[in-house]
């Protein structure tokens, strides 16, 4: 059977537009990959330049900028790292300043949020306030707080820090808080309410096992947001005892200046602990991120 003009015409358009379509997807992909690729390059780059760094001699890395070692791998610097600076201490620091600050802020913040979003408490004054307290600088704020630690003896002290900084990071999450309550439907407290819940165990029983998700989300931003802290920690911390991650890294110094090597083996070992923290919460914290992402 023959095929007509007009037929082989249809056919030829149709191979012509999926050939189109099919460069098209290629295209997207390749652009997807480049762009992925470069993006990669861009976050690892600086991470793999500090671990180069903490296998160069002080000598080679005051010399030349090379990425790569050009003499024998120098060791020494992760042992001096621990050993001329209380590195394990700061650490620790870190670490109770971050989860205690994160567990306060989280504490507050969801009781906050759900008063605000489902009771309109404050009308429109008190979220436009707690946006704004988190848009303004630090530095703003940070004499009166060292005037009122000072005051009440919390200055030097992780007590103090852990208060300066759910106080900061509160802000955060309510904010972030805010969709994810928004996204429940009220239907469910209205029915939890007519079974004899109080609007307090509404909010233990029904809303927080549903923003679980949320939950995870904002505590690692938080956490992560106080770990890596450096002004407050600057300005109320004075000794050893107190001082966090951040401001240990800047006490690398030697007779000849800042000590590269170990500070970079410094950072690399604070690093990590966040690493771990979101590969293993990743899935909470992706799902919780694009749930949020979406008013309702």
């Amino acid at each position: 059977m023959e095929l007509t003009r007009s037929e082989i015409t249809e056919s030829a358009v149709q191979q012509k537009t999926m050939g189109q379509r099919f460069g098209e997807v290629v295209l997207g992909r390749t652009v997807r990959l480049v762009l992925l690729l470069v993006f990669a390059i861009g976050v690892l780059l600086p991470i793999f330049y500090m671990g180069t760094t903490s296998l160069k001699e002080p000598i080679e890395i005051r010399e030349t900028g090379a990425i790569l070692p050009s003499r024998d791998l120098f060791i020494e610097n992760w042992f001096r790292a621990y050993r001329n600076v209380p590195l394990y201490r700061y650490l620790f620091n870190s670490t109770v300043t971050a989860v205690v600050s994160t567990a306060i802020a989280l504490l507050i913040a969801v009781p906050v949020t759900y008063a605000i979003v489902r009771f309109q408490v404050g009308g429109k004054i008190l979220p436009a306030w707690i946006l704004g307290t988190y848009v303004m600088p630090p530095i703003v704020v940070s004499l009166p707080i060292f005037a009122m630690l000072r005051t009440v003896k919390l200055t030097d002290t992780l007590v103090g820090l852990i208060l300066v900084h759910s106080m900061a990071n509160l802000p955060v999450a309510v904010w972030l808080l805010d969709s994810f309550i928004r996204a429940i439907p009220r239907e469910l407290e209205e029915a939890a309410w007519v079974d004899g819940y109080s609007r307090f165990d509404t909010l233990r029983r029904v809303v927080v096992p549903l923003i679980r998700s949320g939950l995870v989300a904002t505590g690692i931003i938080c956490l992560i947001l106080s770990w890596n802290e450096f002004l407050f920690a600057l300005i109320l911390t004075y000794s050893d005892a107190s001082h966090t991650f951040p401001i240990g890294i800047s006490r690398y110094e030697g007779e000849h200046g800042l000590q590269f090597g170990e500070m970079a083996a410094g950072a690399l070992t604070g690093i990590i602990p966040i690493y771990i923290v979101v590969l293993l919460f990743q899935r909470y914290l992706v799902e919780g991120l694009t749930h949020g992402g979406v008013k309702g």
